[in-house]
C-alpha cells in the first residue's frame, strides 16, 4: 500500500505543570504512529516542511519514510500550547509556514491521501479542490486548526470555517473533535451539523470525544446514521497527538480492509493507548498494545 500524509511539522512548546517542554508536533504523531503500525512492505510518504536547526526533533521518525515530498525551509511554526483538564487547549503561534507544495501529476499512485490541517494553512482550498479533480482515491482530512482563526497576536480562536461546503465536497472523510464540529455549521445539534455537512458531498464525519470515545456519521439515502465507540478505560498520561493517532490508524486500516466498524474500533483503541503513554519511546509498543486489547 502507498499512503501520502500531508501537513505541517511544528515545534510544540507545551506549558504543563508549571514547566515548558519542547517536543515535535504536527504530522509527527501521524508519522510516529505509522512507523510503529504499518507493515514492512507499505510505503508511507510525508509531504511536509522541516528546518535544519531543529530537524533532530523529527529525524528519528522521519528518516523511516519516503522523503520525496519533504522540503527544508528557513523556519517552521512554533506552537505554544496551554493544556487544561476540562476544556480545549489554548494555542498561540510564533510563526506560520507557507502552504505546502502539492505535486498533482502522479498522485494516483497513492491508495489514500491523509491531510492534517495542523496550522490551518497547510493546503489552500484551491489546492484541495484541484486535488479532488485529479485524484481518484480516498481523501481524509483532519480539520484540526482550520477550525481556528488567527488574530494579530497569532492566537488561535474557534470560528466558523469559511467555504465549509467546498471543503466538505472535496474530501471523503472529515475528522473533528467536539469543538471543531461546531465550526462546520451555524447549527448547534451534532446530528443536524453532520447531516448538513454530509449533504455537501463528504461520505463520513468522525467526531472524536476524548475520554468518552468516538462517533461516526454517514448517510443512508436521506437518513443519517451513526455509530459510537466508547474509549478505553485508562489512566491518561498524555493529551497531545491522540487525534492524530486515531486518524492515521483509522485511515490506514480502512484502506487495507474497507471494514468501517473494525477500523473505527482499532483506531479508538490506538488513541486510548497513545493517551496512556507518557514518553514517545512507548509508541514502539503501539501495535502490540492495540491488538492485545482488540483480541
Amino acid at each position: 500500500m502507498k499512503l501520502l500524509i500531508v501537513g505541517h511539522s511544528v515545534e510544540d512548546h507545551i506549558n504543563e505543570e508549571k514547566s515548558e517542554k519542547i517536543k515535535p508536533g504536527g504530522i509527527f504523531y501521524s508519522a510516529l504512529t505509522l512507523k510503529n503500525f504499518a507493515e514492512s512492505d507499505d510505503k508511507i510518504f510525508l509531504n511536509t516542511a522541516v528546518q535544519k536547526e531543529n530537524y533532530n526533533l523529527f529525524s528519528d521518525v522521519y528518516e523511516n519514510f519516503e522523503k520525496d515530498h519533504i522540503k527544508f525551509v528557513e523556519r517552521i511554526p512554533k506552537v505554544y500550547l496551554t493544556l487544561h483538564n476540562f476544556k480545549e487547549r489554548g494555542e498561540t503561534y510564533e510563526s506560520i509556514s507557507q502552504r505546502l507544495e502539492l505535486e498533482f501529476n502522479n498522485l494516483n499512485v497513492f491508495d489514500g491521501i491523509l491531510i492534517n490541517m495542523v496550522t490551518g494553512f497547510d493546503l489552500s482550498l484551491d489546492q484541495i479542490k484541484k486535488l479532488r479533480n485529479v485524484y481518484q482515491g480516498l481523501i481524509y482530512i483532519d480539520i484540526h486548526t482550520l477550525s481556528r482563526g488567527l488574530d494579530e497576536n497569532l492566537k488561535r480562536e474557534f470560528r466558523l470555517i469559511p467555504y465549509v461546503d467546498e471543503w466538505a465536497s472535496s474530501v471523503d472523510f472529515i475528522q473533528v473533535n467536539e469543538n471543531e464540529m461546531r465550526t462546520l455549521s451555524m447549527r448547534t445539534d451534532e446530528t443536524e451539523i453532520a447531516k448538513e455537512v454530509l449533504g455537501y458531498g463528504a461520505k463520513y464525519i468522525i467526531v472524536t470525544k476524548g475520554a468518552f470515545g468516538v462517533k461516526i456519521f454517514s448517510m443512508n439515502g436521506k437518513e443519517i446514521i451513526s455509530t459510537f465507540k466508547s474509549s478505553l478505560k485508562i489512566e491518561t498520561k498524555n493529551m497531545i497527538g491522540c487525534g492524530d493517532v486515531f486518524g492515521a490508524i483509522f485511515f490506514y486500516h480502512y484502506i487495507k480492509t474497507k471494514n468501517l466498524d473494525e477500523s473505527l474500533t482499532i483506531a479508538n483503541i490506538a488513541a486510548g493507548c497513545a493517551a496512556s503513554y507518557k514518553e514517545l519511546k512507548e509508541f514502539s509498543n503501539l501495535k502490540k498494545d492495540v491488538f492485545t486489547r482488540y483480541n
